[in-house]
């Protein structure tokens, strides 16, 4: 059995709870998982930006943060972390709506988790793919980023 938890921890943004968590669930059937417990947190920029300095050494706020911390056979236990000030910010500039933005961070972090890598050019454009294709499915049409 798989477990999603999603915690609010801004009020900056308003966003669909149940949307968020059956579109991560969706990849983590995708992807075979079977049973296992996700976190999703949707914090604010002083929040993610502790956490990107603490894990991963980077001095500024992030979009999103994923923390593989079990993963066996089609079991998994993970935790997401997503910005949602970025969100707003980014949408913005993309002119789209910030809870698509927020969207695009869930499948992005969680498409870490089940293995996906950004790291190349053509590993990125296979993970925009995935990311198009899980948006596409609640009826968004991603924006590019930069």
């Amino acid at each position: 059995m798989l477990s999603i938890e999603l915690s609010n921890e801004q009020d900056s943004l308003q966003f669909d709870a149940s949307r968020i968590s059956r579109l991560a669930e969706q990849i983590l059937l995708d992807a075979g998982i079977r049973s296992g417990a996700l976190s999703i947190a949707v914090v604010d920029d002083p929040t993610i930006h502790e956490l990107n300095r603490q894990y991963l050494q980077h001095d500024y706020p992030t979009d999103a943060l994923s923390f593989l911390l079990e993963r066996e056979g089609d079991h998994l236990e993970g935790e997401v972390v997503v910005g949602a000030d970025t969100a707003i910010r980014v949408a913005a500039e993309l002119d789209w709506p910030a809870e698509d933005e927020l969207l695009l961070y869930v499948v992005h972090a969680t498409l870490h988790l089940v293995g996906h890598d950004d790291s190349t050019d053509e590993l990125r454009g296979a993970m925009r793919e995935q990311e198009r294709r899980y948006l596409a499915q609640l009826g968004i049409q991603r924006r590019d980023h930069s």
